[in-house]
């Protein structure tokens, strides 16, 4: 992972920063980027696509990145914004937003997938580049583990959704929780088409918000 960064060093480009986005499949709550700059040639044992990691293992990884970073940053996308715009556009959001919140200016982006957005910076999108490239590994572990805490945070406000196991995501027991007590504020109202149909209403509260 670290010699695919390293291929695309030149005599022009020395700093490389890796961005990915995590939340794109989940019924409820936001999507969350983060982009990763490191020095040449760092190397961190354990390293890789973040779904391939078990929450403990991202949880032990996380200071370990952070320390060796030279910069890095985590942008959210609320489920608002994401029925909005939709989740692609959304996700291509947190992660440019995450790239300017760097506080050093990278001289190339690599993006995890095959999209890319708007930036006076050179961007490369690399299909599966959690896979590939350490620093859009390493972003896509910060972005998870952000992610999840969020949705932990938020899971005793809406326990009947059980959000601090299954994070949001579309498990059997989110969906029957969904199709009993209904959805709440968080969640994105363009994924539940499918759950709920066209005679089923509920009411969504409106009186509370991620704080981005």
């Amino acid at each position: 992972m670290n010699a695919f960064d390293k291929s695309f060093l030149t005599e022009y480009i020395k700093l490389i920063a890796g961005t990915d986005e995590v939340g794109r499949g989940p019924l409820a709550g936001p999507v969350v980027a983060a982009s990763v700059i490191f020095p040449e040639n760092t190397r961190i044992r354990g390293v890789k696509d973040s779904k391939l990691l078990t929450e403990e293992e991202r949880e032990k990884l996380l200071p370990k990145i952070l320390s060796k970073a030279l910069t890095c940053s985590v942008a959210v996308v609320s489920h608002r914004e994401i029925d909005r715009i939709n989740i692609l556009q959304a996700s291509l959001l947190a992660m440019s937003t995450a790239i300017k919140r760097l506080k050093i200016k990278p001289e190339l982006i690599l993006i995890d997938g095959n999209k890319t957005f708007f930036s006076d910076i050179p961007c490369v999108p690399i299909i599966d580049g959690d896979a590939k490239s350490f620093s859009i590994a390493a972003a896509s572990i910060i972005a998870k583990v952000a992610r999840d805490r969020i949705m932990k945070r938020l899971s005793p406000k809406f326990p009947q959704y059980l959000w601090y196991s299954n994070k949001g995501y579309a498990t059997p027991e989110h969906i029957e929780a969904i199709k009993t007590y209904g959805p709440c504020i968080l969640h994105r109202k363009t994924f539940l088409s499918k759950i709920l149909t066209e005679q089923t209403h509920f009411e969504f509260e409106e009186d509370y918000l991620i704080k981005e």
